[in-house]
């Protein structure tokens, strides 16, 4: 220890910070690193799967965590230990959580760092890294709409900045000034892929440029310099100054993971970096300056290494999860003790979409803390109008426009939630869903599943065929969404039905796919209660009462079975609509089937794979023995929507109806 050559400017910084601060700093940076001591060993032993190593990154993460305020919100990857201990994590949870024990965060549902703590304001990672900053930005905004002057600080590597969602979320924190610090850890390698075959620029503050907002490189290994800079921008993104770029120089010093090894490294260069490890050189410093001694350095040492022990022993000795079904399915929704509201007052006719744009109204009006978010939704009203108005009616912070990014825009829904707020982001058209996928099948939907976090965010889903669109703009991809637990799925057919039903999934806490059928904005007219009111999810509705057939149906599908009946009065057929996919009332489905002994499945999505074709399983396994005829279904082409309406009307489902009834019914 006496040979080492101090080599990071810690006299910078130094009389900045008192004494007793600089002993404070050096646990903290210490803790992590001697937790990794320890873990590296319990991985040869077996008794922890993986590790992501942070072996030599320690003083960004303690020193992003020791600069901001406690009950400020972090975002933390793989390699951020450090943030997580200086944040005050229990380490026998921590340790469990490594072990996969209930005692961690997530009941054993995830691995290493993927989990969250809303007690010490800690947003866990997900594996696809980007996603994590469009979050960042919803809680951002949450803090600039709570005028709170809170910061957020969120991490993403070298590697991660490829992503479209740094260039999303950086983007959207810039329009929306919000105070977000993005920390680049830029340890020059993303996996195996060296950063010269990552990105072209020389530095990741030149990029701070384009997106018109301030950005800083620093030495990520010099704790010291950390702390400073993270303090500098708290202080003035507090005032309102906007986002930040933060690129933290510094080098991975071990694997990816600890399987992939560092063979791929060019010779030599571990050990130039290794001169320059934070926590040896912070060590060495403090004393060159007289702050610690040997003797200090040794017992605190002693006591940190005594508490880690003491702190695997109790995770150690707690309990392994034990599998129980019913827990593990009654998690995966956050709990809503829905309460009916019973409409009052007067109908009026309404329009499938003036009752979706009532009822956006009358939730504005009972949540307050309802923020909507989409892609000309603010002075133009939406592409099809259905918040016309509104931004003079709630103003421009609660009812905002978007840059076309959806990812970040779902995320940010999210961050939201996080935060307190409720949001609603609406698609310009259900294809652009694409864009945010990660977000809603990786983040909204298993977000209470791994760590207890509610997602309150209902996304709206202009969809569906017969506008002559073309192929673009006229999918039906609500199978895509029902096949993943933990988004709620809700298609109507009706305007008092989309009424309520909207109503509803903005009481819900959980994220709700909300499918709206563009051919019958404007097409279908029907009574609808102008007071507020609620319809449960998972209840369908019988449109029409027989004995012959039961057809079940969702959206634009109703129609052209009211349809199909209307001119085939010769068959008694009834006609299921089933409002929400999920839940699905399979009762009813049931009950039904039970009745007729006879089955028909109808949906405009394409034929193979749909969700319709999961309720035809479902009725053939269940009510097999009431059946006097195989369970038909009938679904669209299995081509993409053609744009020309000759072709649109052939590919469409009802173009199949009659043929596929009296098969049903013929047998």
């Amino acid at each position: 220890m006496a040979d080492t050559q101090v080599l990071l400017h810690f006299d910078r910084f130094v009389d900045k910070f008192s004494k007793a601060e600089l002993i404070d700093i050096y646990k903290k940076i210490l803790l992590p690193r001697l937790i990794e001591e320890k873990m590296l060993i319990l991985l040869r032993q077996g008794r922890i799967s993986k590790w992501f190593s942070g072996w030599g990154q320690e003083a960004i993460s303690v020193g992003v965590a020791y600069a901001m305020e406690s009950d400020e919100y972090l975002l933390p990857m793989h390699r951020n230990l450090g943030l997580f201990t200086t944040r005050g994590i229990p380490l026998h949870r921590l340790f469990a959580q490594f072990q996969g024990k209930p005692l961690g965060f997530t009941k054993g549902r995830d691995r290493s760092f993927h989990f969250g703590s809303k007690e010490h304001r800690i947003v866990g990672m997900i594996s696809h890294l980007g996603p994590q900053m469009g979050i960042a930005d919803g809680i951002a905004l949450g803090n600039v709409l709570k005028d709170n002057k809170k910061v957020v600080a969120v991490f993403t590597g070298d590697g991660g900045a490829s992503e479209g969602d740094f260039h999303e979320s950086v983007n959207v924190a810039a329009v929306w000034n919000l105070p977000v610090i993005f920390v680049i850890e830029n340890n020059q390698w993303g996996l195996s892929t060296p950063s010269n075959e990552q990105f072209r620029c020389a530095r990741f503050s030149d990029k701070g440029i384009g997106y018109g907002i301030e950005a800083e490189t620093i030495d990520g290994n010099n704790i010291l310099e950390v702390i400073d800079a993270v303090r500098y921008w708290r202080q003035k993104l507090s005032q309102g100054s906007g986002p930040v770029l933060l690129e933290c120089i510094t080098f991975r010093m071990r694997g990816h993971e600890e399987a992939s090894g560092t063979k791929y490294y060019p010779p030599g260069i571990q050990d130039e970096w290794a001169k320059k490890d934070p926590v040896a050189q912070y060590e060495h410093f403090l004393l060159e300056e007289g702050v610690l001694t040997e003797e200090l350095v040794n017992e605190i040492r002693s006591e940190i290494k005594a508490r880690i022990n003491e702190e695997l022993e109790v995770a150690f000795s707690a309990p392994n999860a034990t599998f129980d079904r019913e827990k593990e399915l009654a998690d995966v929704y956050a709990p809503f003790d829905y309460k009916i509201t019973q409409p009052k007052g007067a109908s009026r006719e309404m329009r499938l979409l003036d009752a979706i744009t009532d009822a956006m109204d009358q939730a504005m009006q009972r949540h307050p803390n309802l923020i909507l978010m989409g892609q000309d939704i603010a002075e133009y009203g939406g592409v099809f109008k259905a918040t016309e108005g509104f931004v003079h009616k709630y103003g421009k912070a609660r009812v905002r426009n978007t840059p076309l990014c959806e990812s970040a825009i779902i995320g940010a829904g999210l961050g939201l939630s996080i935060n307190g707020f409720k949001a609603m982001v609406e698609m310009q058209f259900a294809d652009f869903v694409t864009e945010g996928f990660t977000q809603i099948v990786n983040n909204l939907a298993k977000i209470h599943y791994r760590w207890g976090q509610n997602a309150d965010v209902v996304v709206r889903m202009p969809t569906g065929a017969g506008v002559a669109a073309g192929p673009f703009h006229s999918q039906s991809n609500e199978s895509w969404f029902a096949h993943v637990p933990g988004l709620k799925i809700v298609y109507p057919a009706f305007p008092a039905d989309a009424k309520g039903l909207l109503l509803t999934a903005f009481e819900d806490p959980n994220p709700v796919m909300f499918f709206e059928h563009k051919a019958l904005y404007r097409s279908v007219t029907g009574q609808v209660p102008e007071g507020y009111y609620t319809l449960p999810f998972g209840q369908a509705n019988v449109v029409s009462e027989g004995k012959d057939l039961t057809l079940v149906t969702y959206g634009f599908g109703v129609h052209w079975a009211l349809e199909y009946q209307k001119n085939h009065p010769e068959f008694s057929i009834e006609i299921i609509d089933l409002r929400t996919l999920i839940p699905l009332d399979e009762e009813t489905i049931y009950q039904s089937v039970k009745k007729t002994g006879r089955a028909l499945v109808l949906y405009e999505d394409t034929y193979t794979g749909a969700f319709g074709a999961e309720i035809g399983a479902r009725i053939a396994e269940v009510c097999f023995r009431w059946l006097d005829a195989p369970v038909g279904r009938v679904g669209s082409l299995d081509t993409p929507v053609p744009f020309n309406s000759v072709l649109e009307e052939g590919f469409l489902a009802k173009s199949q109806m009659d043929e596929a009834i009296r098969r049903v019914l013929e047998f």
